[in-house]
């Protein structure tokens, strides 16, 4: 043929340009990203949005479950709470008190006994995995588990721990679950000894994460072991410290199965925390609006502790 030989004319596209192989709209990518969070969204309304919502609807009427009429009182069950005299002031303020001392009591040694306790662990030395095991074994138990066992062996009359006391020569009648200050050793001792082991492990990670040539440059400076804790592993636990310490405030305020259990709230009600005192409000009595008033107050409380604690002990990536 009179084409065969003949070089083919060569088209030239365009630079920067390629062609379309069905290119999705721009606008596929934002709800692509919708597509993936649905199923986090969906579980958030379900068990955290529409919560907060109702519980904020119940807070604002006299609630009771068993009864087909439950009156608008507005702001009725916030203001007797700050009203003195009303009958949820005092104890609802006597439980937030007791949730105080305990929080005072146990958050300083959740935060500093477990970072000891990473401290010791992160070194190199035989059966290491083992004492990490140990320390953290406890934290996987329940709270049903820790209280029962717990209050057997505080019992003040046929304990254990009364028992090997005087098996020592020592006062085999503390009353260690029944009279003050003994119940709020008992419950920070206990709290202590279960939880320990997650903070550690926290600190742990923190600590590994943390560059050695760091240490050997303080180290050629002439630094000891304190100065290398307070200039190197303070700084690079900075973050850690700010979640150990955040989650632990939570969870002490939170506290109720320990003392439900184990002190059952002696002496009198002077161990009845604001989680228990609301619980039993709302669950036992049935007294759902000022229960559901008494939650926001307390999560509220909540808030501004942890942003005071985030603009105190804030991370600076600089």
């Amino acid at each position: 043929m009179a084409t065969q030989g003949m070089e083919q004319p060569h088209v030239q596209r365009p630079r920067g340009k390629k062609p379309s192989r069905g290119r999705k709209p721009a606008d596929a990518a934002p709800l692509t990203a919708y597509l993936f969070m649905a199923p986090y969204l969906v579980l958030f309304s379900i068990f955290i949005l529409i919560p907060v919502v109702f519980g904020i609807w119940v807070s604002l009427h006299n609630w009771d479950p068993l009864i087909p009429v439950k009156p608008w009182v507005g702001l009725q069950n916030y203001l007797d709470l700050f009203t003195p005299g009303s009958t949820t002031f005092g104890p609802f303020w006597n439980s937030m008190e007791a949730t105080g001392k305990f929080t005072l009591y146990s958050v300083p040694l959740l935060v500093v006994i477990p970072l000891l306790i990473a401290l010791m662990l992160n070194q190199e030395f035989r059966g290491r995995n083992f004492f990490r095991a140990t320390y953290f074994a406890p934290y996987v138990l329940g709270v049903a588990v820790v209280g029962i066992l717990w209050r057997f062996l505080l019992s003040p009359n046929a304990g254990l721990v009364n028992y090997y006391l005087g098996a020592l020569g020592l006062p085999d009648n503390t009353p260690w679950i029944t009279d003050l200050p003994w119940a709020w050793i008992s419950l920070v001792g206990v709290t202590v000894w279960w939880t320990l082991g997650f903070n550690a492990v926290i600190y742990l990670a923190g600590l590994q994460d943390i560059d050695p040539a760091l240490y050997d440059a303080a180290k050629v400076d002439g630094a000891n072991r304190w100065q290398r804790f307070l200039n190197v592993t303070l700084p690079g636990l900075r973050p850690v410290l700010l979640f150990v310490i955040t989650v632990t405030i939570l969870a002490s305020a939170n506290m109720f199965g320990q003392s439900y259990i184990i002190t059952k709230g002696a002496p009198g009600e002077e161990t009845t925390t604001a989680i228990w005192y609301i619980a039993e409000q709302g669950l036992r009595f049935f007294k759902m609006g000022p229960a559901a008033a008494m939650s926001y107050v307390l999560a509220l409380a909540l808030a501004v502790v942890s942003l005071a604690n985030f603009a105190l002990f804030r991370y600076r990536g600089d």
